[in-house]
């Protein structure tokens, strides 16, 4: 498979500190490429490389076997989305406007604009007339997201660079991105880089992973071969703890009058909404030890069976 980015001998110092040794390896069009290490292994210096933000030290990356410090830095940039943790959507913009500055930019016409915002926010379930003309600060924090998301896909970029992206979001909202994500990647077929300090999150959207430590490069492979075959105690111990580790979270959750809060550790639950009957609820718990409850599509919390008998008793 053709590489679309390459990174040859790169190294970067800062004020004389090593951020960055010898890093080699190459990204094929059309993956997702994974670089996953601890907080400061050089995940987020590689990346920002790659659009010019960092220039390296020594060596030379490669964007379509062309030196990138030999581009125009603007117009490359036009050819590479970027999503960052804090979203960063213009407050003052509307969602629609938000979504179309590169390709306004670019010098769409009107028509094709608009065409394409519509075609992005119904790819990410929010309904284009219900949404086109919010404000920022009208949407929930994974909402945001969504639309930093397709912001970056507007273009149709030939590479979309994350930024641990999704780190900053509760769990149940990161697994719908990390999905939201693989679906697009399936539909659109285009190359993302994605950084995270995450291997279960590696793990489940990477075609390939970089693991780095110390700014060095451990072991670049698929999930697969990282998992049976690591390439030493650092790569083993790291796949352990992020694949093990427990989310927890306290929430509080208001259900129909009952009002109670839980610490919820599996976040493989399936999903009602607070119009959900308690009749239903009951019913299906029956099955079933607990249910997440949702507003407007944004998890609120927790809902089991002791809390059903305990609001049943209050009522009686």
């Amino acid at each position: 498979m053709e590489s679309i980015i390459e990174f040859k001998d790169v190294s970067k110092e800062f004020e004389g500190n090593v951020v960055l040794k010898d890093l080699n390896f190459s990204v094929k069009k059309g993956e997702i490429f994974v670089l996953v290490g601890p907080s400061g292994s050089g995940k987020t210096t590689s990346l920002k490389m790659i659009n010019g933000l960092i220039e390296p030290t020594d060596g030379n990356l490669y964007f379509k076997n062309k030196r990138i410090k030999d581009y125009n830095i603007q117009k490359l940039r036009w050819q590479i989305g970027y999503v960052l943790q804090q979203i960063a959507l213009f407050p003052t913009m509307s969602v629609k406007e938000n979504i179309e500055v590169i390709p306004d930019m670019l010098g769409w016409d009107k028509e094709r604009r608009n065409k394409r915002v519509d075609e992005l926010l119904k790819e990410v379930d929010m309904e284009p007339e219900q949404f086109r003309d919010r404000m920022p600060s009208e949407l929930s924090g994974g909402q945001q997201q969504r639309i930093g998301i397709i912001r970056a896909l507007a273009s149709e970029p030939d590479i979309v660079l994350m930024d641990e992206p999704f780190s900053a979001l509760d769990p149940i909202s990161r697994a719908s991105l990390q999905d939201l994500v693989l679906e697009l990647h399936q539909k659109l077929g285009n190359t993302i880089i994605f950084v995270t300090h995450n291997m279960k999150e590696a793990m489940k959207i990477g075609s390939r992973i970089a693991v780095m430590h110390e700014g060095k490069l451990i072991q670049c492979d698929t999930p697969e071969e990282i998992q049976k075959n690591p390439a030493n105690r650092f790569v083993e111990e790291f796949f352990d703890e992020t694949t093990d580790e427990v989310y927890t979270q306290t929430l509080e959750v208001l259900y129909n009058g009952g009002f109670y809060q839980r610490t919820i550790t599996d976040f493989n639950l399936q999903s009602l909404t607070m119009d959900t009957s308690l009749s239903e609820v009951f019913d299906l718990l029956a099955e079933k030890e607990a249910f997440i409850i949702e507003r407007d599509g944004k998890p609120i919390g927790l809902i089991n069976r002791s809390d059903v008998f305990r609001f049943l008793s209050q009522e009686g």
